[in-house]
């Protein structure tokens, strides 16, 4: 039995979501262990668009979906979205889906919080979705924070609520200069989710151990990607969690031993969505070619993302920080068409090689791309579903990833659609 971790490499927006929907196919579990709605996962099923948020993408096979005590979720967006999906005749009960009593509440005042401290930073602004999942993630480093199994008991909930909201809202009418909310307000509405989302708490963890050792399959997915990480990436224009691979043992509740592989997402070029670094962003005529082709807009946020070629540099730092056993090319059929494509093998600082990430922004900012060019294709590729009848470009473009990453490239996907995908070893059947 397999237990797979599939995390994003890049910034983000690799297109986890469609590898995630293809290989649910194969596990009885599917596990989402960090983020919250800031995230947005876009599968393409039968020719309809499905975007999800919160809910892990296997709900489309049929899984077994469980939301992690590493999330924080809004139960308002949770609500909504389970109406959506079963509008679309998805199964959304209780059997199948579960919320970790340890998962935190994204609550009113995070997200007035949110968006009243961007708007005071003004240039300065760090460019979050606005929905509150940064300041959820700091009342729950500062022990002040409300979790599922605080919703499902009106009195505590009550009790902490009254509590929190009293210094929240000095912050917000002294400091910020927004408006105050109402405690009985968000109790009220929150004791309305509560009766709605009660039959979907559960332990999570104990949930993941049992189906183990019923011998089921499970697959891990994050959120985001590893440059958005908290501790690894390019802090302070990251994400408020854990995004590596570690985190699905704590966002879980399982243990690394319970691991047997883990999957990492790369676009066959980079995007990045909001501010920060990013040496290899293209400004030119290919840059949006790249980004009109690949219909490049966040699937949350809607905003434009910033395109550039594909940077080795990132890339193997994702590989160490997460252990990769194996990578995903996606959008690989995007590049099609180009005479020649860059591939980032490292920066220039200041007349020195930088082979690895730096740490200080103001270092990466100031780095310049070193590009090693090779031939581009112009075939159609988008109806391949075996990598030896690739054009011999595009073969020699994906050994080159290979060989600098080292490790393989198990997956490559040519297209939206799910079966649009040519799968070289599948890690739930390999053996």
């Amino acid at each position: 039995m397999a237990n797979i971790v599939i995390v994003g490499t890049q910034w983000g927006d690799e297109g986890k979501g469609k590898i995630v929907d293809l290989l649910a196919a194969d596990a009885n579990i599917v596990v989402r262990f960090q983020g919250g709605n800031n995230a947005g996962h876009t599968m393409v099923v039968k020719g309809e668009q499905i975007i999800s948020h919160l809910v892990p993408s296997g709900i489309l096979q049929g899984k077994t979906c469980l939301l992690g005590n590493g999330m924080v979720v809004d139960p308002e967006v949770l609500i909504g979205e389970m109406d959506y999906l079963a509008e679309k005749g998805i199964d959304t009960r209780p059997e199948k889906i579960k919320i970790s009593s340890r998962a935190h509440l994204i609550m009113p005042y995070h997200k007035a919080l949110d968006q009243a401290r961007e708007k005071k930073k003004g240039a300065g602004k760090i460019g979050t979705t606005g929905r509150g999942i940064g300041p959820c993630y700091e009342d729950k480093a500062a022990r002040s924070g409300i979790r599922f199994a605080d919703l499902i008991d009106p009195a505590g909930f009550r009790e902490k609520v009254i509590t929190v909201m009293d210094e929240k809202n000095f912050i917000l009418e002294k400091y910020l200069g927004a408006d105050p909310l109402d405690p009985e307000d968000v109790i009220a509405t929150y004791g309305r989710f509560a009766e709605r989302l009660a039959p979907y708490v559960a332990n999570v963890s104990v949930l993941i151990d049992d189906g183990i050792h019923a011998g089921q399959q499970v697959l891990f997915e994050g959120a985001q990607g590893t440059h958005l990480d908290i501790d690894h990436g390019t802090y302070p224009f990251v994400t408020s969690s854990n995004v590596v691979s570690g985190n699905a043992c704590c966002g879980a509740g399982v243990g690394p031993g319970q691991l047997t592989g883990i999957i990492g997402i790369a676009k066959a070029y980079t995007t990045r969505v909001g501010a920060g670094p990013f040496p290899s962003e293209l400004f030119d005529d290919i840059g949006d070619r790249i980004q009109k082709k690949g219909a490049e807009f966040g699937a949350t946020t809607g905003r434009r993302r910033r395109c550039g070629w594909l940077d080795m540099v990132i890339l193997k730092n994702a590989v160490r920080l997460n252990g990769l056993t194996g990578l995903t090319i996606t959008k690989l059929d995007i590049l099609g068409g180009l005479d020649t494509i860059n591939i980032c093998t490292g920066y220039e600082y200041r007349g020195e090689t930088i082979a690895h990430f730096p740490a200080d922004l103001s270092i990466l900012a100031d780095c310049q791309p070193i590009y090693e060019t090779l031939p581009g294709w112009s075939e159609d590729i988008s109806h391949i579903r075996n990598r030896d009848d690739l054009p011999v470009n595009t073969l020699a473009y994906l050994n080159r990833i290979e060989e600098l990453a080292r490790i393989p490239v198990d997956i490559i996907s040519v297209g939206p659609g799910r079966n649009q995908t040519i799968i070289v070893n599948h890690p739930f059947r390999q053996g």
